[in-house]
């Protein structure tokens, strides 16, 4: 048993009001639960219910619910949310009472949210019983961790602090030339972290470094036994190579900063839903819900927040769950991309962005040249590749390029390179792969 001096983490959710001793004792009734049907249609039911008796901003939306049809609950989109927080709050809760704060943004544009105490003490039950699973604790493992720090003073202590509470020590994604790895290096090879954690593409960008160098990171860290990756797509040519350079296991995380974790990749290799404080539905486009085995709209209801309502929240992902799935244990087979990243090309065709973003970087990166690209569709028929590399990509790279792009969309594109020192990220320090600038009216 730890002492309440090493159980920092802990210790720092419970004086900020999060009751995580209870929310942990809640998480084992739910998962010990032998009728896991019944909860969630009594859990959703409840929380439903409490919305419409105490949140006026729901009652305006719900005005067609009947209890006994979950059907009949209207998906709630983040247009339905733009109002202030006050407006949406529940009954009973105000700005001093709740956990407050934004989306990241890097996907659409981001809006301020809130979370009862309880709802956001049992988000980090879920997170700490997934991280159990490859014998990791907040309280006691030593994490490097690889996100964005706001640059603000005040931000930059306060998450600085925060790192010290975690147990970790952060390095910074808006530096990934070597300079700035050689130093992250020396870190590894004197403080015995045991996982990392952090944006896919900065954690394969150090990977890349480590190939260069002929390094494989176990070797120098020997403490280190796990890599977590969220926040970006995870390609398998990515995860393949995070493998072979660190010689850890890699788990892959999906979350969203306004709901839960979502998705925790469990030691079978399967991306396992959170089933025990969310409700996941994969929908179609008429709001229909799809059986297991076919794509269609990631659509999200929190149990448990009784603050603010996440019900039938369309979280703006493109998805698919597997036959496999169970209602206790649904498996995320596929994480195709977000509903605002489609291609739509002259002839009307549409296409996912990542889709095509993955054949380009096949090719792309085959040599080593390049460090990092994103795809930007300026019009219709116009793309525009940005990328970072040790050399200018040659003409007979990019006429490749060019030609595997139009097989794949489609003849009489114009696609643009543009060398870029280092590609832009967004403030939090996400790097958004492929970003349509056209607009919703032209699609």
């Amino acid at each position: 048993m730890y002492t309440s001096i090493l159980r920092l983490f802990d210790f720092s959710l419970k004086i900020n009001g999060f009751p995580i001793d209870k929310a942990k004792l809640a998480l084992s009734k739910i998962q010990n639960n032998t009728d896991f049907e019944n909860y969630i249609k009594e859990k959703r039911q409840a929380i439903v219910l409490h919305h419409l008796q105490n949140t006026s901003f729901y009652k305006t939306i719900g005005t067609s619910i009947k209890l006994d049809d979950w059907n009949s609950v209207p998906i709630m989109t983040k247009s339905n949310l733009q109002q202030p927080l006050e407006q949406r709050l529940s009954q009973g809760y105000t700005k001093a009472n709740v956990y407050i704060n934004k989306t990241s943004g890097s996907s659409g544009d981001p809006f301020v949210f809130a979370k009862d105490k309880f709802c956001h003490a049992l988000t980090w039950a879920i997170i700490q019983d997934r991280f159990s699973w490859f014998d990791l604790d907040f309280n006691r493992s030593k994490q490097a961790r690889f996100y964005g720090i706001p640059l603000d003073k005040k931000g930059y202590y306060k998450e600085r602090f925060k790192d010290v509470l975690g147990n970790r020590l952060r390095f910074s994604v808006f530096d990934l030339g070597d300079t700035a790895f050689e130093k992250l290096l020396k870190k590894f090879k004197t403080i015995p972290f045991e996982y990392i954690n952090g944006y896919t593409s900065a954690v394969v960008q150090f990977a890349k470094f480590l190939k260069r160098k002929e390094i494989i990171l176990k070797d120098i860290c020997p403490s280190l036994k796990t890599c977590i990756v969220t926040s970006e797509m995870l390609f398998e040519n990515d995860k393949k190579l995070l493998e072979n350079q660190l010689r850890v296991s890699i788990v892959n995380e999906y979350g969203a900063s306004e709901l839960d974790l979502i998705a925790f990749q469990n030691k079978e290799d399967e991306w396992q839903v959170n089933s025990e404080t969310i409700f996941v539905e994969i929908l179609d486009q008429n709001d229909k819900p799809l059986p297991y085995g076919e794509e269609g709209r990631i659509v999200i209801t929190s149990l448990y927040n009784k603050a603010h309502p996440f019900i039938r929240y369309d979280i703006g992902d493109i998805g698919i769950l597997s036959k496999t799935s169970t209602i206790k244990k649904p498996i995320l087979k596929k994480l195709i991309g977000r509903t605002n990243d489609i291609a739509i090309l002259p002839s009307g065709k549409k296409a996912a962005g990542l889709t095509f973003y993955y054949i380009t970087k096949t090719l792309i990166e085959d040599d080593g040249n390049v460090k990092e690209f994103v795809i930007e569709q300026l019009k219709k028929d116009t793309f525009k590749i940005l990328y970072s590399s040790n050399e200018e990509l040659s003409n007979e790279k990019i006429n490749i390029i060019k030609k595997e792009m139009e097989r794949y969309l489609e003849p009489k594109i114009e696609i643009i390179f543009k060398r870029e020192l280092r590609l832009k990220r967004s403030k939090s320090g996400k790097l958004k792969q492929f970003s349509s600038y056209l607009n919703q009216d032209s699609k």
